[in-house]
């Protein structure tokens, strides 16, 4: 003490009331969502500048390689851009993203979020889900800011309007995958502010059932997409190698043409699926492409991918039978959407597969949203397919059939056992026992205990049958009898005949014999009345 007095050293004063301490965590979720975004810029500032050096046409420096990558950057978040240098002079929207694109932001913005929410150390200061989401967005958000500002001086601007609910929306979306990636995943509780019976509802395993079948669904129409897609190319695989080859003469050209095909793949594949369903996508004003044939003709840039549509004009059987496609996407939802319990009724079934035909539809509509835009201002300001008509169809197409299916399937999985007594149960008794049915007497119960048993090796004991308990034999009441004057009874004798009461002969001594195992009791043998006393014969000399 007397030497901290002396030197003057001041004491670290207690924190004053009301003023909030700094937190490093949170300083460092905000740099982890700028360095996300830094990370995004970067990768394609690179290959941007590769691609620029390569190039055996430079038409501007390095800034403008620069300017384009982050154009690039807000277009791979939806953001709509602007090309100027057009041969009508009228400024065109380029509008369609690359799906493929926008995985780059949004995993390092998940991963960002992830890691903000993480915590490794006991000592380290542990943040709530809300504080890390809203410091991980900023940091992005502002590196956002600035590189829509950095893209208006390059040759293809960002649309500000666009650009300022198109990169909140992808960052939002993002970094709440990370933070509830990060909190271990959790399904609940729901907000207090809910309704109750909207909380209560959500709890029902059917919601998380109906997520997967729908998730299925669309899983199934996007590799059926994919499929029609890829036979179409190697169909017109002669117009497609044309149409690469003389896009460009140089290798570099070559691989950009390449590159932009390959982050253009979801895209196709969504249009596809859009194709099978029956709405079909447009080609520009007026021109759509349905399995029903497609009128007029679109004024369509010279492209890889765009050599593989349908041919105009009517349709043919061939083109017919891209329905396949939604038909496997109905049953996909209806066996999904059993769930794997007797318990379980019908009209429970039924809901099920149609909440899994509605997430189905939200999916497609969403994706097809996201994989259109407009290429220009006049014919073509609209490409790709409709998101309304879209995900109607493929609500309607998986409704038709998954519900069906999804009864079908609980009716045939749990069907009772057929077997020497299974014509024989009275529905009527098992009518009217509570969780009847005559399931209990039909073999099904032992069956899957069978098979249980078998899978899990000596865990699950067998069932071994037990006889039915016999009843109890009622015994009539017997009158009283009077008791009768007591009699000397006589002594019976019994006289044998013909016994010898001669010493007996001693046999001689036996060898020792091994001891021999126990041997078990036998129970006695109940004794009766008026048992037979035979004479012994004396044996024969």
């Amino acid at each position: 003490m007397t030497q901290v007095t002396e030197r003057g050293t001041r004491l670290p004063a207690a924190p004053r009331a009301g003023v909030r301490r700094r937190s490093p965590a949170a300083a460092a979720c905000v740099v982890g969502g700028a360095v996300a975004a830094g990370l995004g810029l970067g990768f394609l500032a690179v290959l941007v500048i590769v691609l620029w050096i390569s190039s055996p046409y430079p038409d501007s420096g390095p800034g403008g390689a620069l300017h384009l990558a982050a154009g690039l950057w807000l277009l791979a978040h939806g953001t709509e851009l602007v090309r100027y240098e057009t041969l009508s002079g009228v400024p065109a929207p380029v509008g369609v993203t690359p799906l493929l694109l926008v995985a780059l932001p949004v995993l390092l913005m998940r991963r960002a979020a992830r890691l903000g929410g993480a915590c490794d150390e006991d000592d380290e200061e542990v943040l709530p889900a809300t504080a890390v989401f809203s410091a991980v967005l900023c940091g992005y958000l502002a590196v956002g800011a600035l590189a829509t500002v950095y893209a208006a001086g390059g040759p293809m601007p960002a649309d500000p309007i666009s650009a300022a609910w198109h990169v909140p929306l992808v960052a939002v979306l993002a970094a709440a995958g990370g933070v509830w990636g990060a909190k271990g995943r959790p399904l609940g509780p729901l907000p207090n502010w809910l309704p109750g019976g909207v909380r209560r509802g959500f709890v029902r395993p059917r919601y998380a059932l109906a997520l997967r079948a729908g998730a299925g669904g669309a899983l199934v129409l996007l590799g059926g997409g994919a499929l029609l897609v890829g036979a179409s190319l190697a169909w017109h695989g002669a117009q497609v190698q044309a149409s690469f080859l003389s896009l460009t003469g140089v290798w570099s050209g070559r691989f950009a043409v390449l590159l932009l095909a390959l982050a253009l793949i979801p895209n196709a594949m969504v249009w596809g699926a859009a194709y099978a369903l029956g709405p079909g996508f447009a080609l520009g004003a007026g021109v759509t492409a349905t399995p029903l044939g497609s009128a007029g003709a679109p004024a369509l840039p010279r492209f890889p991918l765009l050599e593989a549509l349908p041919a105009a004009g009517p349709g043919t059987p061939l083109t017919w039978a891209a329905v396949a496609v939604p038909v496997v996407a109905g049953l996909a939802v209806g066996w999904f959407a059993v769930r794997r319990a007797r318990e379980v009724s019908y009209g429970e079934t039924a809901l099920t597969a149609a909440l899994g035909a509605v997430v189905c539809g939200l999916a497609m509509a969403g994706l097809a949203a996201a994989s259109a835009g407009p290429l220009g201002s006049r014919r073509l300001a609209e490409f790709g397919p409709v998101w309304w008509a879209t995900g109607a169809a493929a609500f309607a197409w998986t409704l038709a059939l998954a519900v069906p299916v999804a009864v079908g399937v609980h009716a045939w999985r749990y069907r009772p056992a057929a077997g020497p007594g299974a014509g024989c149960v009275d529905t009527d008794a098992d009518a009217d026992v509570p969780g009847g049915g005559g399931w209990h007497d039909s073999g099904v119960r032992e069956l899957r205990w069978e098979l249980m048993r078998k899978a899990s090796g000596t865990l699950v004991p067998e069932i071994v049958p037990v006889a039915p308990p016999v009843p109890p034999v009622e015994v009539a009441p017997v009158a009283p009898v009077a008791p009768a004057p007591a009699v000397r009874a006589r002594r019976a004798v019994t006289v044998v005949a013909g016994l010898d009461l001669g010493p007996a002969p001693v046999a001689p001594p036996l060898p020792a014999v091994p001891a021999l195992p126990p041997v078990p009791a036998v129970p006695p043998v109940p004794s009766g009345a008026g048992v037979r006393v035979l004479a012994r014969r004396k044996p024969s000399a």
